[in-house]
């Protein structure tokens, strides 16, 4: 008797515990469910400022067609968090040595947004075999002072290819009027540039029908500035320790033919692999130099 009580009494109190812990699994996935449906606190509309400019330049956002393309962009590149964390990680080690170059060869700091934009900064080669960080196909790269063969691609080399990449922007500004157009004509040529100025009867690049790509263009390097010079505006929270710091090194300077690089990177205290990622545009294992001519190699410091 006592037993079939105790008995009745468990199954009675289960049953209540069943209850109360289905309820209580109902209301944590409601409130689960609530909790999704919530905005995130950084999913917001980026807002533009009122003026804006790119390579000195005013970007005419008076034009709702001009306006909608810099917003346009502007949300598309902010809010891929995994290539821009890359992305400021790696200016930390290019920035400064951009700005410097610029400033030297008396040209816009802003230039140094166009290697995000070509690359993100870094060494890719496209698809139709442009290379490096300013994204040089061989002929261009050529014609604008870099050497491209089997032992050395210059297009490797960031600052160099830096300097070729403001020359041809020099260029091009010299003949279209405007480092906006000069930029546009860096993504489709400046024979492509020239003939949509004489068809359209204008040298304004925001007044311009072009391609695509270049329609988008420098409203894209527009963008880039935006969120690089003012990252928490955009949800990037970061301090000086998340940038990467340029690799201290110590330069040599060799005017003689080295037969074997490997052999040289053993006989100044490093490796082959090193002393490629300290000298990206040496391509093979060894360097030709002709008479007179000399190269800056590239060591680690310590």
């Amino acid at each position: 008797m006592v037993c079939s009580q105790i008995s009745i009494f468990i199954e009675s109190n289960m049953q209540k515990i069943y209850k109360i812990s289905t309820l209580i699994l109902l209301t944590l996935f409601l409130s689960a469910a609530k909790l999704t449906d919530t905005p995130k606190p950084w999913v917001y509309n980026p807002a533009l400022p009122e003026e804006i400019t790119v390579f000195g330049e005013k970007v005419p956002l008076s034009d709702p067609e001009v306006k909608e393309r810099i917003e346009n962009e502007l949300i598309l590149l902010s809010r891929q968090e995994h290539l821009m964390f890359r992305y400021f990680k790696r200016s930390g080690k290019w920035f400064s040595k951009f700005d410097s170059i610029a400033k030297m060869e008396g040209v816009p700091t802003d230039i140094k947004y166009l290697a995000i934009v070509e690359s993100g900064l870094d060494n890719l080669i496209s698809s139709a075999k442009a290379t490096g960080f300013w994204q040089f196909l061989d002929e261009t790269g050529r014609q604008f002072g870099l050497r491209i063969d089997k032992e050395v691609d210059e297009r490797y080399d960031p600052e160099k290819s830096a300097v070729a990449a403001i020359r041809y922007l020099k260029s091009a500004r010299a003949k279209f009027g405007s480092w906006c157009a000069a930029a546009g004509s860096y993504n489709m040529g400046m024979y492509g540039m020239e003939t949509r100025i004489a068809s359209q009867k204008t040298n304004n690049y925001f007044n311009l029908l072009l391609p695509d790509e270049t329609m988008r263009y420098v409203p894209r390097i527009a963008a880039a500035k935006l969120i690089f010079e003012d990252p928490a505006k955009f949800g990037y929270l970061l301090t000086e320790n998340d940038y990467w710091k340029p690799t201290p090194y110590k330069e040599v300077v060799v005017s003689s033919t080295i037969n074997d690089l490997v052999a040289f990177a053993i006989e100044n205290g490093t490796n082959y692999k090193t002393l490629r990622y300290l000298n990206p545009w040496l391509r093979g294992t060894k360097l030709t130099l002709g008479k007179g001519a000399s190269y800056i190699i590239r060591l680690p410091k310590s």
